[in-house]
């Protein structure tokens, strides 16, 4: 799934958007991708989707500390975890976007997901919710995973 949302986001980000799902699907079978990978993507997309400002209150102000769920401890790594503390409170991310990158992470249903899979979780959020991502932002939360696709 993670291949995909790479490729998702290197095809697609000029356009600003990738296809509908049907459309997306197609493309995604004639790159060569697996069908559950692609159903299982289209899936969580399309939760992505539903994660609309009317769910969440217009902004979450706070002066404390954010705890994690057990559920959440087990699902994000500790560096994930801590990258999204540090995120926030450098102002790459709002606290309505930490929690909407933290159930895209939870509903991966993964163990201990690692700090590169959360980057590119935050990077496709971010892209959902915005047009212009600073490429700064971009060149961080991209880098460590072409990196580790070299070696």
């Amino acid at each position: 799934m993670f291949e995909i949302l790479i490729y998702l986001f290197e095809s697609y980000i000029d356009a600003g958007s990738y296809p509908a799902p049907d459309k997306l699907s197609r493309k995604l079978y004639a790159a060569g991708f697996e069908a559950d990978d692609i159903d299982d993507t289209l899936s969580w997309l399309s939760a992505l989707h539903l994660q609309t400002p009317d769910n969440y209150p217009a902004t979450l102000e706070h002066s404390g500390m954010r705890f994690f769920a057990e559920l959440e401890l087990e699902r994000i790594g500790f560096e994930g975890r801590q990258f999204l503390l540090f995120a926030e409170q450098q102002a790459m991310i709002s606290a309505i976007e930490r929690e909407i990158i933290i159930d895209r992470a939870v509903a991966l249903k993964q163990k201990d997901l690692g700090l590169e899979k959360l980057k590119l979780i935050m990077l496709i959020v971010l892209w959902n919710r915005r047009q212009d991502i600073n490429p700064l932002l971009i060149e961080e939360l991209l880098s460590p995973l072409y990196s580790s696709q070299l070696h």
